[in-house]
């Protein structure tokens, strides 16, 4: 069967990684068959109008599905589509209550046009009553207006589509959560819509375990326990775990949303000197998601000192203190490829079988250079998606990345690269020893 998937505008790179994510996640069937980003329309082949509905239930990004009847590049090809194609629904229809709805897309119609275009479906022979609240059915005609039909005075749509809607995407989700009414944020905190689409891209559900490594104030373990997934994080600074009190923290922040029972537990800890214990053996995250720190507000350090030979004091200290709240633990510089490459070895080390890593990361440094997507030999990229930005971009790239990654099965990875990563990896760490 094929549906009209209608897309909110915005986040355009977005839209196709997480419903097929989502089709992962609901075990349905997904083929794209047209899909252009710079139409809010999409039309997609699914099993049935069940398999539609599970798909969009939790999409952030998707307005509604509609079992799509027909679509033409003028109102008379699109009714005939329908006469000609549909007969066979046409019955099903007959007695139960309806209603229509308009939706047009960078144009716009007179309510008098577009009750004229209504009563044209006459043909249909709804006997039903018309239903305005509550109807048992509801029909949609959308419009496609090429860029700029409204100043331009341009009398017809580029494209028309006519469904019957089935099934709506859960856009309240991102009201919900949103960061103007969250108990505990800062200047970093993940926006809520993006944080609710990188769970669902990052596949996140029941009786899954999730992990933040730069967790701060929780934007996306919150995101995640929402659909159920149980999340641990951790931070190089406690206080941003810990917060301002009880309600002010990634704590309270779980409370807030009632789902305090899926926050597995928070720790201070890097990548680089994590409790994490890491087996070939054992892998226990389905799923890490993260945005790293980068840019002018986020100084990159990990645990550790500077110059350990001129301050051994400070681990001693360390064993003496770091039990107690107040506990500052002493930071060295740290450099952005090198937490790249962490990330990755880490996932590769830690997630499971076709579990995955989802990251942000800046799409150019501070010289304008681009950033290559990373690369793992365990791990496939699966997504690559950017959103763009204004001047008041703090780190001044104009743009970042979500991207997203399989963890491969062990019996799939390749040896050859495998064995050619390891070497890079051996030989990197001799030269930094003779440094």
């Amino acid at each position: 069967m094929d549906f009209i998937v209608r897309f909110t505008q915005s986040h355009e790179t977005f839209r196709i990684p997480e419903i097929e994510a989502l089709a992962i996640v609901e075990g349905v069937d997904l083929k794209v068959k047209e899909y252009r980003p710079e139409s809010p329309y999409c039309i997609v082949t699914l099993p049935s109008e069940d398999a539609a509905k599970r798909l969009v239930q939790r999409s952030i990004l998707v307005q509604a599905i509609y079992e799509h009847w027909a679509d033409a590049t003028t109102l008379a090809d699109l009714q005939d589509q329908i006469r000609a194609g549909q007969k066979h629904l046409l019955p099903r229809y007959q007695t139960c209550s309806f209603k229509f709805n308009f939706d047009s897309f960078q144009g716009t119609r007179q309510q008098d046009a577009k009750v004229a275009i209504i009563n044209s479906f006459a043909f249909l022979a709804f006997k039903g009553p018309i239903a305005l609240r509550n109807p048992d059915e509801e029909f949609a005609v959308l419009e496609e207006w090429s860029l700029g039909s409204t100043a331009l005075g341009v009398a017809d749509p580029a494209r028309l589509y006519f469904g019957r809607v089935v099934g709506a995407g859960a856009r309240d989700l991102a009201t919900v959560y949103t960061l103007k009414k969250r108990g505990y944020i800062s200047t970093t905190s993940m926006d809520s819509e993006l944080a609710l689409v990188t769970a669902n891209v990052a596949l996140a559900g029941p009786g899954k375990l999730f992990y933040d490594p730069f967790v701060g104030t929780g934007s996306f373990p919150v995101a995640c326990s929402h659909f159920g997934a149980l999340s641990f994080g951790s931070d190089i600074d406690g206080r941003a775990i810990r917060g301002q009190g009880k309600q002010k923290s990634v704590k309270g922040n779980f409370d807030q949303y009632g789902i305090k029972y899926l926050l597995g537990g928070m720790f201070v800890a890097d990548l680089t000197n994590t409790p994490v214990r890491i087996s070939p053996d054992r892998r226990i995250f389905d799923g890490i998601v993260c945005d790293p720190p980068y840019g002018v507000r986020e100084g990159l350090k990990v645990l550790g000192c500077r110059d350990p030979e001129k301050m051994p004091w400070s681990i001693e200290a360390g064993k003496e203190r770091s039990h107690l709240p107040d506990y500052i633990p002493p930071k060295k510089p740290y450099s952005f490829v090198a937490m790249l490459d962490d990330i990755l070895a880490f996932s590769a080390a830690t997630i499971v079988d076709n579990g995955r890593l989802a990251f942000w990361m800046p799409t150019a440094n501070d010289e304008a250079e681009e950033i290559k997507v990373p690369t793992h030999p365990c791990l496939e990229v699966v997504a690559v998606s950017t959103q763009e930005f204004n001047k008041w971009i703090l780190d001044q790239t104009g743009s970042r990345k979500l991207i997203a990654y399989r963890r491969i099965p062990d019996a799939e990875v390749s040896r050859d690269s495998l064995e050619a990563y390891m070497n890079r990896q051996k030989l990197k760490v001799e030269v930094k020893v003779n440094v």
